[in-house]
């Protein structure tokens, strides 16, 4: 009698759905990709994930030659291709083509200018990039330095600045002129690049270039529609306050202890091995996107940030795992802001035809 009295309640509450929450969080997938034990053909893809601090934000006492130990580190590991935290030139195309759906900052602030490029070459973006990938697919193994210069030049029409400064720096010092559809202001944006702090133009391309490879691959996306927003005011002080919190507080304080060592010898390799300790990122988690799920706005503020922060890091990944496809069997370093590392590894983990490698070992 008990036990029919229970079983007709679970029904009725199933049935007006006060039990889906608990149904819902007993519910998992039998299908787990990262838990297969089979072994893809040939030689796996391997990726490296280098959590970097933005470079640009470090105090004046961090110097560009001071990153020279971890290119040479990030170098010897032989990559075969390299992701960095850039938009590509095609979708800072596609975001200017719907410009009424961005902050025009937005565009500004992330997506390099190529106009000049463009009017040097003769080339749009989409026409630069397809030319760019023509030429590669027909490149020999030493190409003459007109072919280099040249090649930057489209790469720079095709909104791809990193993968042009690759170039630039492949060259020898006394072919880097101008010629080839490199007029002297393209030159001088590739020389102010050289000397930029910047993780992209100090590390990506200077390892590419020891590499020996021929460009980088931009994966960041910023294009994420979190739909309008009734109080920016009010969504900005609700995640302000969420991450008012001791997790917050202990991260600023270790930052800013390993900053003002940046002057000393070996500062900036503890640097970046603190941002790539296997517990920096459920620090993170705790200083950041858990607090933000837990923001009791009525307008659920809190989660729509951490969903426009997984949507982008799923589409950053998605980039990532595109060009692993190209050439099965690549070795990808991925640098990223630190805070993207953890999201990384955990969503490249599940994928079958993905072996992460442990950054920790170069660093020391």
């Amino acid at each position: 009698m008990r036990t029919g009295w229970i079983g007709t309640l679970c029904l009725a509450l199933v049935a007006s759905g006060a039990g889906q929450g608990a149904l819902a969080q007993d519910y998992r997938p039998s299908f787990q990709p990262g838990a297969m034990t089979d072994h893809p053909a040939g030689q796996p893809n391997e990726v490296l994930v280098l959590g970097t601090p933005h470079l640009s934000n470090l105090p004046d006492s961090f110097q560009p030659d001071m990153a020279e130990p971890l290119v040479e580190r990030l170098a010897a590991w032989k990559p075969t291709a390299i992701a960095v935290e850039q938009l590509s030139g095609l979708l800072c195309h596609s975001m200017r083509a719907q410009a009424p759906r961005f902050d025009p900052a937005d565009i500004e602030t992330y997506c390099y200018d190529p106009s000049a490029a463009g009017r040097a070459t003769g080339l749009d973006v989409p026409s630069a990039n397809a030319q760019a990938a023509r030429m590669l697919a027909e490149w020999p193994a030493d190409p003459a330095p007109a072919m280099r210069r040249k090649l930057a030049a489209v790469f720079l029409a095709a909104g791809e600045p990193g993968s042009a400064l690759v170039q630039w720096l492949r060259l020898p010092e006394s072919e880097r002129h101008a010629g080839d559809d490199l007029n002297d202001d393209l030159v001088a944006q590739l020389e102010k690049r050289m000397g930029r702090k910047n993780e992209t133009d100090l590390v990506a391309a200077r390892v590419a270039a020891q590499a020996g490879l021929e460009r980088l691959w931009s994966v960041d996306d910023q294009a994420t529609d979190m739909g309008p927003l009734d109080d920016e005011e009010a969504y900005g002080k609700a995640i302000m306050a969420a991450w008012d919190n001791p997790a917050t507080k202990a991260r600023q304080e270790e930052s800013d202890a390993l900053n003002a060592r940046l002057g000393e010898p070996g500062a900036l390799l503890a640097l970046y091995r603190a941002s790539n300790d296997p517990s920096y990122a459920a620090q993170a988690y705790r200083s950041d996107w858990g607090p933000a799920l837990a923001e009791p706005s009525p307008q659920g503020y809190g989660r729509r940030y951490v969903a426009y922060w997984e949507t982008r890091n799923l589409r950053m990944v998605a980039n990532m795992r595109e060009v692993l496809g190209r050439r099965p069997g690549t070795r990808m370093l991925a640098i990223v802001g630190a805070s993207h590392k953890g999201y990384y590894e955990a969503y490249l983990g599940v994928m079958r035809d993905v072996k992460l490698v442990d950054v920790m070992p170069l660093l020391r």
